[in-house]
């Protein structure tokens, strides 16, 4: 027992039970408890609000009231101290009321004896302290559930969800009722990953950390990194963390593809150099053969030192076109509301879209955010990407859709498609010099326009599903206002 003493109050309006029980709790041990005694309910209401005992006797009959009553008194209190229900012989009824109320215990009066009263109150206090401590346990993971920023899910043997914190209902867009319906593999955008990882919860319980593909309820897919756990190996309930790195990811990959324009730029220029030298010198070459006069007087001599000059210019003129989309360039900056700029771009390739029968759909955020730029050369950046999004869908079938959104310190501005999509494997080369599917092509539009938006300090990046559509999103730094 604890070296304070328990503190009981007794609600009772029998003072010859009162004093029955002094004298067993002093035949336990004297100075272990200490009695008070309430005569009344109101009395008894009035001691429960001092909020000094510990265990409460509580005689089922109190006048025009009940010991119900007391019970649903201590429901109502902040600290629900734990309650012994004393009651008639045969009062079956009585003591399941009480027991459903909230009682701790029940004894019946006349049988009372100094063990039995000793091992009900022990086991009231014992039992109140056990819930005292599961009910901190809850509050300090429910804290953790509701304000954690990861996403927390639970799952039951089955891989059903029971339970989703509000971050992952916010990240995931889905309302409690609706996730609630889900199976973890629902999250999970290809089947194989999802295979996988409740594959390894199967067999090995904790997976350990790994990266996966999520879909939000709209599709929308997230980079994650998903720990699972058994929380409860007997009711087979699994606990899964998951962290969002969707945009640490994004930022990894605009970070490569800046430096991989910082290489491609070295690599231009040095070609440049390397190149066009003995180009010159060719070109030379074959200007003083053509004056000679066997030369001019044979056909076959003169049709292929064209083909040798034509070539020759050709190349000079792609070694060109490749420094001009890789080098800086001098901008004339000025400020821009980025639907504005849009809106230019989508003027240019009006004909391109009438001719294809293209519907626009616009979601442009109001007011217009403001951005450093040169108008000129972000145009043409938009243009290319409008470009390629109308190329990329049916004609008379083909939806591209225009948003804009304040996000931070950014100004974004998502261009979209539902055309062929691009592959994956594909993706990663998507900006790189000369790389093309189109059968005319150059390959340096999209080059040329990273390299605009990356003078900018701006970034760009695309999502794409075969089949669905791409997504090109571009983040422009807002001018900053006086």
């Amino acid at each position: 027992m604890s070296e304070r003493p328990i503190h009981i109050l007794m609600i009772d309006d029998d003072e010859d039970d009162f004093f029955l029980v002094t004298e067993l709790l002093h035949d336990i041990s004297p100075g272990q408890y200490i009695l008070e005694w309430a005569s009344t309910y109101q009395k008894g209401i009035a001691a429960l609000e001092t909020n000094t005992h510990d265990v409460f006797l509580v005689d089922y009959r109190l006048g025009p009231n009940t010991g119900i009553d007391i019970l649903h008194r201590i429901q109502q209190m902040p600290s629900q101290l734990p309650v012994i229900m004393l009651t008639g012989k045969g009062d079956y009824n009585i003591d399941q009321e009480a027991m459903q109320a909230g009682a701790y215990d029940y004894l019946v009066k006349g049988e009372i004896t100094a063990d039995l009263l000793e091992r009900s109150i022990r086991y009231a206090v014992d039992e109140y302290n056990h819930r005292r401590t599961i009910e901190d346990s809850e509050k300090k993971y429910y804290g953790i559930f509701e304000k954690a920023h990861d996403l927390i899910i639970l799952a039951d043997g089955d891989r059903n969800i029971i339970d989703a914190n509000p971050a992952a209902l916010r990240t995931l867009h889905y309302n409690r009722e609706q996730i609630l319906q889900l199976h973890l593999r629902d999250l999970f955008i290809s089947k194989e990953q999802s295979d996988n990882f409740l594959g390894d919860i199967y067999n090995n319980g904790s997976p350990g950390s790994r990266e996966y593909e999520f879909k939000t309820a709209e599709n929308k897919k997230l980079v994650v990194l998903i720990n699972a756990v058994t929380l409860d190996e007997a009711a087979q309930i699994f606990l899964c963390v998951i962290q969002d790195i969707t945009d640490k990811k994004r930022e990894e990959q605009e970070k490569q593809h800046q430096e991989k324009f910082v290489i491609t730029g070295r690599i231009a220029r040095v070609i440049a150099h390397e190149v066009r030298n003995p180009l010159t010198n060719i070109l030379l070459a074959v200007s003083q053969f053509k004056e000679e006069e066997d030369v001019v007087a044979n056909e076959d001599a003169l049709l292929y030192t064209d083909i040798i000059e034509r070539n020759c210019t050709r190349i000079n003129q792609l070694i060109t076109e490749l420094l001009h989309s890789t080098r800086m360039i001098e901008l004339h900056m000025d400020n821009y509301g980025i639907n504005e700029l849009v809106e230019k771009a989508l003027l240019l390739a009006q004909d391109r879209l009438q001719l294809n029968e293209i519907k626009v759909e616009r979601n442009l955020v109001s007011p217009d955010i403001m951005v450093s730029a040169d108008e000129e050369k972000v145009v043409i950046a938009f243009l290319n990407i409008i470009i390629n999004a109308i190329e990329a869908m049916t004609p008379g079938k083909g939806i591209l859709t225009i948003t804009s959104i304040r996000s931070q310190d950014k100004a974004k501005l998502m261009i979209g498609d539902n055309g062929m999509g691009i592959p994956e494997d594909k993706l990663a080369r998507l900006f790189d010099p000369f790389y093309t599917s189109k059968a005319k092509g150059t390959g340096l539009g999209l080059t040329s326009t990273q390299n605009i938006l990356l003078n900018h300090k701006g970034t760009i990046h695309v999502d794409s599903e075969t089949g669905k559509g791409s997504v090109f999103t571009i983040a422009l730094p807002i001018t900053q206002q006086a």
